[in-house]
């Protein structure tokens, strides 16, 4: 049972991105907690991600800047080919360190430093993608008791990155794509 959601995070890969067109539009702009998305991409390409995402939501939409502080109500972009982490302050850190997963940004870094800010008011979500980063992320948000959440591995148009996570996290929520938007839109 969720009693607050002070942060959710949405981590994917290949087939995320039309998962977030879908859901996106259904979030409800009265949300009391920041989204942030951690989605695998080449440096330099899908440099249009957050304005593309901006057309469809009424939310806050942007690219995270360095020491950004997390704010309500907002969905955070991470950059391509930085990992993004989530300060004790609840601020925003860019990391130009090894690619984790052949991935940077890594769904597992970003996940992991935010288990141990956010602990039980956090809410982690794997979807779509080809390889196990994320898998680690949500070992570490079950540990600092927060809640873990998978799009439904039928439903993924690569399931291997959230099948992998059924198989080794105990996650509380396997989520149909159509079923994510009002998980989000319920939580506390």
């Amino acid at each position: 049972m969720i009693k607050k959601c002070e942060a959710f995070i949405i981590g994917g890969s290949a087939g995320s991105l039309d998962v977030l067109l879908k859901v996106l539009p259904l979030v409800n702009v009265a949300i009391k907690f920041p989204i942030v998305i951690v989605i695998h991409r080449k440096h330099g390409a899908d440099s249009l991600l957050p304005e593309l995402l901006s057309t469809r939501t009424k939310l806050k939409v942007k690219e995270v800047d360095e020491k950004e502080p997390l704010i309500a109500g907002t969905i955070y972009i991470a950059p391509s080919d930085y990992h993004l982490l989530i300060e004790q302050d609840r601020s925003f850190s860019l990391d130009y360190s090894e690619k984790i997963n052949y991935s940077r940004p890594a769904i597992d870094a970003t996940f992991q430093t935010a288990a141990e800010v956010y602990k039980d008011t956090l809410v982690c979500l794997l979807l779509s993608g080809s390889n196990a980063d994320g898998v680690n992320g949500l070992k570490s948000v079950k540990l600092w008791g927060g809640t873990t959440l998978i799009q439904d591995p039928n439903s993924a148009q690569v399931a291997y990155m959230p099948a992998q996570a059924q198989a080794n996290v105990k996650i509380d929520h396997v989520l149909s794509i159509e079923d994510i938007a009002e998980f989000i839109n319920l939580l506390p």
